[in-house]
């Protein structure tokens, strides 16, 4: 059996579904608190880590956090589901003349739109990879597709280093560090946290800026010589429709629904109160999620020209935050146990005691990849392993920014072992996990000598 076929084999059959993991590490983190944690108060220990949960999962700040998550994910499938995105696909796929240019064709634009946003990034990569599959069955071009769908898939290697990453956007914000480690039992480390950390720092920064640029050639290039490997097929499928709506003849207020006049309208004038409001933001290169999440929802209805247009691609869109919005509330209920219960404090104590300022961005590059594959959400992952690292970064005097960015390079790597995001992939590209994945670990090994190489020169 090859490695692949083991690697697909071990997911299908010994991981469930990302809830009920979700429901599992919450049974599991309840024990553990019993067994290694007691009462402050004396009180019946076990009533009070349910209460601990309970207070976790109601946790206002959070449940804003995955709301706004949500709108990330939601907004960018919506903007590739528009006109415009529609023709920039269709004309990258004229330049297809074999394998090797069409790897670089689709990997290239992909992360480079995943950087921007990972809902975009994500459908954008699934639709360019099947109309390139599309453009090579109708000129007889040979290609090896498997290759293709994996390089629609790369952007979500690079996603959480970008404009739309969960963590490096939530620090940017005020008060979220404090907030995060607020209800630890030792709760003195949560004095000396910063107001915030801009993106100026993170996402922005040089070191991040120069990580990214050479993750993105490095895949290119190896995208390209994979692609001159074997000869190649000739794909057959089906032609993939891009989500239409038929408007027929309005009538009465429909007109209002369907009229490019009022959308345009209200496109504008969410992006002029975009501008007014955060312009000061924009020049320091501090970037949030209500700033990224307004931006995209006023350039969404701008582009898709009528609200019923906006509207048909939000119900289409929509399914993709089933699991964000039944999941991350049990991930709030996790961070409250570990937080309230002082579970944090134990488990920074042992990174701190086998780490050093040089190590310890490594081990939370380690560690935060393996914590992917079991809670496969960017988000879901920051709320519980966000204040550990925080926290062990603080008694190391490791920079917050590095930190932080160590985490994400972690969670967005092995992405490309974890199929859970690969899925609205495999559906659009009529592709198997099997497929992809000795291409898409090619480029996660790749990946993650740049990611850490980097970390220990920055």
């Amino acid at each position: 059996m090859s490695f692949t076929k083991f690697v697909e084999t071990f997911f299908r059959r010994f991981l469930p579904t990302p809830f009920t993991i979700a429901v599992l590490l919450t049974i599991v983190t309840m024990v553990l608190a019993l067994c290694f944690t007691t009462s402050p108060t004396g009180d019946n220990h076990f009533f009070s880590i349910l209460s601990y949960w309970e207070q976790g999962i109601w946790n206002n700040g959070l449940l804003v956090f995955a709301y706004q998550m949500m709108l990330i994910l939601v907004l960018g499938h919506v903007l590739v589901l528009s006109k415009p995105m529609e023709r920039l696909i269709l004309q990258i796929t004229r330049y297809v003349t074999n394998t090797s240019n069409a790897a670089v064709l689709v990997a290239v634009p992909t992360m480079l739109v995943a950087f921007f946003n990972w809902g975009l990034g994500l459908i954008f990569g699934a639709l360019l990879a099947r109309k390139v599959g599309e453009y090579a069955q109708a000129n007889g071009i040979k290609i090896n597709y498997p290759l293709i769908g994996a390089c629609g898939y790369v952007g979500l290697m690079a996603w959480h280093g970008g404009l739309s990453g969960s963590a490096p956007l939530k620090v940017a914000e005020n008060g979220h560090l404090k907030e995060l480690l607020a209800n630890n039992a030792n709760g003195h480390w949560a004095a000396m946290l910063p107001d915030s950390i801009s993106t100026s720092l993170t996402v922005f920064s040089t070191a991040n800026l120069l990580i990214f640029l050479v993750v993105l050639i490095v895949v290119g290039v190896m995208a390209f010589f994979l692609g001159k490997q074997g000869e190649g097929k000739l794909v057959q499928m089906e032609k993939y429709a891009f989500s239409t709506v038929d408007l027929g003849t309005p009538k009465g207020a429909e007109k209002l629904d369907r009229s490019p006049w009022v959308s345009t309208f209200f496109g504008v004038l969410l992006l002029a109160a975009f501008f007014v409001q955060y312009l000061p933001s924009l020049k320091q290169l501090n970037i949030t999620p209500n700033m990224l999440n307004l931006f995209m929802l006023g350039l969404a209805i701008l582009l898709h020209g009528s609200f019923k247009r906006f509207l048909s691609a939000v119900e289409a869109a929509i399914g993709d935050v089933a699991g964000i919005l039944i999941q991350f509330p049990l991930y709030f209920g996790i961070m409250g146990i570990m937080g309230s219960s002082g579970m944090i404090n134990g488990i920074s104590d042992f990174f701190v005691s086998i780490s050093t300022e040089t190590t310890l961005p490594i081990f939370t590059f380690f560690s935060a990849g393996l914590v992917n594959i079991f809670v496969p959400s960017g988000g879901g992952q920051w709320a519980v392993q966000g204040p550990l690292v925080v926290q062990s970064a603080l008694q190391l005097n490791v920079p917050l920014n590095k930190i932080i960015m160590a985490l994400a390079y972690g969670d967005q790597i092995t992405n490309m072992l974890q199929p859970f995001w690969a899925l609205p992939l495999l559906g659009i590209t009529k592709l198997k996990a099997k497929e992809i994945l000795p291409y898409t670990l090619i480029f996660m090994l790749a990946g993650s000598v740049i990611y850490i190489i980097g970390l220990l020169l920055f």
